[in-house]
């Protein structure tokens, strides 16, 4: 993932809960394509990080491993 700034416009497709953790995940959709966007709030300024622009099926199969811990 590379480091980024919300700059970009998406729609949230689907998120992990931000309350629970200081780690959360978003799986967007902008100009077509898919990617994973990661805040990690540990320090006091958040971290966000996005995965290069997937197309749907690589995207959600990312997302999925992602979710079921097989993602790196």
């Amino acid at each position: 993932m590379r480091e980024t700034r919300r700059s970009v416009r998406a729609r949230v497709m689907a998120h992990t809960c931000d309350h629970c953790a200081l780690l959360a995940y978003e799986l967007c959709a902008s100009g077509g394509l898919l990617f994973v966007r990661r805040t990690d709030r540990t320090d006091k300024r958040p971290e966000v990080r996005e995965t290069e622009r997937l197309p749907d099926a690589r995207a959600r199969r990312l997302w999925t491993d992602l979710l079921l811990g097989k993602a790196r």
